[in-house]
């Protein structure tokens, strides 16, 4: 099979196949098709991997079939122990799996290993936990008895997003430990983690058939997982459009679970009596982290008007100026954006914030070099209709605007048709308290950004989706519950 070898962090050689992962053995797409792969720091061809084709996504569903028949009587503690062993091994290697992240998507290598990498270990081992606590309850009816059982979905698929590979974790994890087998679309620009992903995973001895991984085009691959009668589950993270278009294709066909993450445009609430080093520190972590391209990313920042322009003064200071250029290097503190597409809708937004009125900060342009970076940019005084406060930017543009009141600040946190996550910064107690509450968001943090853990739920509401991943709450989305109803026959 055709593989490709890399240079990682700390020099280290990596050799991946890059065939499609199916029934734990490297193929290529029955026609032949493949994706040409492009390191986004250089501009430069990076692989060519398989790209699967419909009949091709049947062949992994067939595998996943079969695997389920045995897998789903799997003894919980040989899953727990398989889980944290696949673990071990992404432990082992976190060196490659952050190196070909940060090679392929820009992320910066030290985000990736830290944060991405360390994510997906946590993930692993939380839901190995939960492998064999998957109980049901017991309840009482007229004259009889009934109980309830948590019970597998079946044959499964995931389509994940190229922004972070730990998001594969928050599916991988929890589907296995439920039960279920999972087919895994891996992101068409960003697949070769997900090679090196499955060559632990026939490594860890997870039966054949359990995880089938995949990389394609959405629109292939992707349509054909969508519109698989055999598959029950499709659990989805990326774009509002292809969201709607995998719901839509579930009630066309048969009519299989969704959970969906469609992404976010969060509000960072900065009061007057916060810790203004601490709300400085988040907020520009919040933006300018992976190039703000994270679905929970902080774009909308409001800040309370008493302390605004000491705020928009120091947070432009603080933001502004970073080293862009190999992720790899342990001096660089930027790395690119995914693609050409993605620079050039992050422009055009920067376009339609000049447009609507707003104060340029800093930033704005795109910066030297072969890849496709760009500057951390910051717009002040934007209206709150303006495009760059409504819409997902999914870059490094932060949108900030003034607010006086309580009232307002929640009018106006809620005034988006998104509802991912939302930060607070407050020293308030009750502020706190009341924001928490009122907030139309999947999660709120007070007192700081993003905060990922992999025993708390994550996930929207409004168009921003609906399931969750990580947290016990995950387990709903991979399990179907049976009822058992006894009629206690009178003693003779």
């Amino acid at each position: 099979m055709a593989s490709v070898t890399l240079t990682g962090a700390e020099g280290r050689s990596i050799t991946v196949p890059t065939g499609l992962f199916i029934d734990n053995k490297f193929e290529p797409a029955t026609s032949g098709a493949t994706i040409d792969v492009e390191n986004p720091s250089t501009g430069k061809h990076l692989a060519t991997v398989s790209a699967a084709q419909a009949e091709d996504v049947d062949r992994a569903v067939q595998s996943a079939k079969k695997a389920y028949v045995s897998w789903k009587k799997v003894d919980s503690g040989e899953k727990r122990r398989l889980l944290n062993r696949l673990a071990d091994l992404v432990e082992r290697d976190a060196v490659e799996l952050a190196s070909l992240e940060a090679l392929e998507s820009g992320v910066l290598y030290g985000v990736s290993r830290a944060l991405h990498v360390q994510e997906s270990i946590s993930n692993l081992r939380y839901f190995a936990g939960w492998a064999d606590k998957l109980d049901g309850d017991s309840l009482s009816i007229p004259q009889g008895l009934a109980y309830t059982r948590r019970e597998p979905i079946g044959v499964c698929a995931a389509i994940v997003p190229w922004n972070s590979l730990m998001i594969a974790f928050w599916k991988i994890a929890p589907a296995l430990a439920t039960g279920n087998v999972l087919i895994l679309k891996t992101p068409e620009i960003t697949p070769l983690w997900g090679c090196k992903l499955a060559q632990l995973i026939a490594e860890a001895e997870i039966p054949p058939g359990v995880v089938n991984i995949i990389t394609g085009l959405g629109n292939i691959a992707g349509q054909a997982l969508s519109e698989h009668n055999d598959i029950k589950k499709i659990s989805f993270t990326g774009s509002p459009g292809v969201g709607r278009r995998i719901l839509e294709t579930s009630a066309k066909t048969n009519l299989k679970k969704v959970s969906l993450e469609l992404g976010g445009k969060g509000p960072s609430i900065v009061f007057a009596d916060a810790d203004l080093e601490n709300a400085l520190f988040w907020t520009t972590l919040g933006i300018t982290v992976s190039n703000g391209q994270v679905c929970a990313a902080g774009s909308r920042i409001y800040v309370q008007d008493t302390i605004y322009e000491k705020f928009v003064e120091e947070f432009s200071k603080r933001s502004r100026d970073a080293v862009h250029g190999d992720p790899l290097l342990p001096e660089t503190t930027k790395g690119s954006v995914a693609n050409k597409a993605q620079l050039d809708k992050i422009l055009e937004y920067v376009k339609k914030g000049k447009e609507s009125g707003a104060r340029l900060l800093h930033g704005g342009e795109r910066l030297p070099g072969d890849g496709y970076f760009i500057a951390n940019t910051a717009f002040a005084e934007v209206d709150q209709k303006a495009p760059i406060m409504q819409e997902e930017v999914f870059g490094p543009l932060a949108s900030i605007a003034p607010f006086s009141t309580l009232d307002e600040i929640i009018a106006k946190a809620n005034d988006t048709s998104y509802g991912l996550s939302a930060a607070v910064f407050t020293n308030d107690v009750n502020k706190a308290f009341r924001l928490s509450e009122e907030i139309e968001s999947g999660m709120v943090t007070v007192n700081a950004w993003g905060m990922i853990h992999a025993n708390t739920p994550f996930g929207g509401v409004k168009e921003s989706g609906f399931g969750r991943d990580m947290g016990k709450e995950a387990l709903e989305d991979w399990t179907t519950t049976k009822t058992v109803k006894w009629n206690i026959l009178p003693t003779k």
